[in-house]
């Protein structure tokens, strides 16, 4: 522990003047500092995977349309922090509050949709305003040429549910779609309920392959009666770092942020010496029948994306 941000932020004065490392499973990224590492699944190694994943397809043109949240903001940090890591442009990043109008607006702005359209439109009304067979021939052939592409080819959403559905259903309106945009989200998706009657087939997310996780589950139910609750894998990893550790090397922060990680629950894991942490995180793509595994979380810490 400590268990909430609240409370890593609490721990982290008196640990640290008594030299005492802490394993927080928070997965607030702002409670990460040298001496208290944050175990829990941040949007910093999500994005970090994403953004990895899509540069290996030659997407490399990143934007972001989010809530005007907590979890909207550090998903934003984050793909700048990566984008930045990766050399790649500056990402345009937009926000929203709550409301459809908000939105729209946000998904408006960050298509370009005027500016890719309308010269479109203008040679159209032109070919028309002609009122004669050329000019309404000319309009029909113009009327089924394609827009330009967007500025980006990649774009994050943060958020789930009714305001999900909202963005999702704005996409295809403003011709943000695949295979031109990529659209990528949270973790969160990996549940239904998180996805609601969002159309979000090609989508991907990155989390942990709960395939690695089913051993541990299993063995947690056979010993206590009862699933394991969802952060047991972070508290688990923390309790057997603690072990490992303890047997040889001491608590050192150079132990604590050895070079070859260690094996956690849901994969491989590495401390660094800020307090971050970086986990093998595997990649899903939403498909009609549900998400998919499309690549497998990286086996060492030295992979790219981690």
């Amino acid at each position: 522990g400590p268990l909430t941000a609240a409370e890593a932020a609490a721990a982290a004065g008196p640990a640290r003047s008594a030299g005492v490392p802490v394993l927080a499973f928070t997965n607030d990224p702002s409670q990460a500092r040298p001496g208290v590492w944050t175990m829990g699944l941040t949007p910093g190694q999500q994005v970090r995977r994403l953004v990895g994943a899509m540069t290996a397809q030659g997407k490399n043109r990143f934007a972001a349309v989010l809530p005007q949240s907590d979890f909207g903001q550090a998903m934003g940090t984050a793909l700048g922090q990566a984008v930045a890591g990766a050399g790649l442009p500056t990402p345009d990043i937009r926000t929203y509050s709550p409301g459809m109008a908000s939105i729209n607006a946000a998904v408006r702005d960050i298509s370009g949709y005027a500016s890719r359209r309308g010269p479109l439109d203008a040679q159209i009304r032109a070919a028309r305003n002609r009122h004669d067979a050329e000019g309404r021939k000319q309009a029909a052939e113009l009327s089924r040429q394609p827009i330009p592409p967007p500025p980006f080819d990649a774009l994050l959403l943060a958020d789930t549910g009714e305001s999900l559905s909202a963005i999702t259903s704005l996409l295809p309106y403003y011709d943000l779609d695949p295979p031109a945009v990529r659209v990528l989200g949270p973790a969160l998706w990996a549940a239904p309920a998180a996805r609601g009657g969002s159309s979000l087939s090609g989508a991907f997310y990155a989390a942990p392959d709960p395939s690695l996780r089913s051993a541990f589950d299993q063995q947690y139910a056979a010993a206590h009666g009862t699933p394991a609750p969802g952060l047991a894998d972070f508290a688990y990893d923390a309790a057997a770092i603690a072990r490992v550790l303890a047997r040889g090397e001491g608590f050192s922060a150079a132990a604590l942020c050895r070079p070859e990680g260690f094996a956690g629950v849901d994969g491989v894991l590495a401390l660094l010496p800020d307090g971050t942490v970086r986990r093998g995180l595997a990649l899903f793509e939403i498909q009609r029948g549900g998400p998919v595994l499309v690549e497998p979380a990286p086996e060492n810490v030295s992979a790219p994306g981690i």
